[in-house]
């Protein structure tokens, strides 16, 4: 007897899971998932901000025996570290010549470790470590989406692998397809690209590509065939499904998120109305709040949105990894 991925229903002839999503409520994005969300980006930030504490420790080390703060001018070792201090990101200084540099180290000095007196030393290194703060604070908010992609992988090989379907999968790094490793633990992080063949068909999942048709960057892309050769698809009625992910954990910025990735979901659904073609649409997000909960489920009643999941309830997670496998 064949076993069915996933329970489906069809609404305005499109496939679609309600069976883990009964009611908006039911999307909403729980106080225990927040603060485990939470949790867990703080432990990574302390993880990321220890090579940054250590930096901190050698420039104190190296200052120990400078008197003024003249005199941190003649450390020629320390300048990296100054240039931070003085308020510089490392991308800023791509942008700018030698006597910039010199002038924001400058007035590092005359503004802010002169004005400490003796304390000259621990205000260089407060100032460095909080501009190395930012630096971390700057990619946990890129981090957050990262984990997203990698959870959201994860359950997608899961569902592939429970029913015994052959992958392969793009290496972010060497740029090259993988066949899949029995065994194989902790590569989703690297992984650009899937494909699969579930009998007679044949399927491609492209992640953060940009799409010809809007010129704009895609979260998730499930096409129709054998692309692994192929850089950008133009056949679109290859296109068989198309997603926006949004893995961030803040409650404060959930409707920031879903505004950005519905106005990313009309904008396919209008550029493919313009070839005749009506390809799925689905959404993922980690921090769904009461107020977008309503406006999705909506979305979902109507056949505008065909699939939805929160990315922190396992149960709608891979019950929309089966629907796309299925498809």
């Amino acid at each position: 007897m064949e076993r069915k991925l996933c329970e489906s229903v069809y609404i305005n002839g499109k496939s679609k899971i309600m069976t883990k999503i009964k009611n908006a409520n039911s999307l909403v994005t729980s106080h225990e998932a927040t603060r485990a969300g939470f949790i867990s980006l703080a432990l990574e930030k302390n993880r990321k901000s220890t090579p940054f504490v250590e930096e901190a420790r050698a420039l104190k080390e190296a200052v120990s025996e400078i008197k003024s703060p003249k005199g941190l001018l003649k450390v020629k070792e320390i300048y990296p570290a100054l240039l931070t201090a003085s308020g510089l990101s490392d991308k800023s200084l791509n942008y700018l010549r030698d006597e910039d540099k010199q002038k924001s180290i400058e007035n590092l000095i005359e503004n802010f470790l002169k004005p400490a007196g003796e304390k000259f030393k621990e205000e260089l290194i407060y100032r460095f470590l909080l501009i190395k703060g930012d630096t971390v604070g700057g990619s946990m908010r890129n981090f957050a989406g990262f984990l997203g992609q990698v959870k959201f992988i994860r359950s997608l090989l899961a569902s592939i692998n429970m029913y015994g379907i052959t992958y392969s999968w793009l290496d972010s790094d060497s740029k090259s397809w993988i066949d899949k490793i029995e065994g194989e633990v902790e590569f989703e992080d690297r992984i650009k690209a899937l494909y699969w063949q579930n009998k007679d068909k044949s399927r491609t999942l492209l992640l953060n590509v940009n799409l010809p048709i809007i010129g704009k960057n895609v979260d998730l892309i499930l096409l129709d065939g054998d692309h692994r050769k192929e850089r950008e698809i133009e056949s679109y009625e290859k296109y068989i499904a198309l997603g926006e992910l949004k893995g961030g954990i803040d409650p404060a910025g959930a409707d920031e998120h879903w505004k950005t990735a519905n106005s990313a979901l009309n904008r396919i659904r209008e550029a493919f109305k313009t070839k005749e073609l009506n390809p799925n649409t689905f959404f993922v997000g980690a921090a769904i709040q009461s107020s977008m909960a309503e406006e999705i489920f909506e979305q979902l009643k109507g056949g505008k949105l065909t699939n939805a999941a929160n990315l922190t309830l396992e149960g709608q997670l891979y019950s929309l990894c089966n629907w796309i496998v299925s498809l």
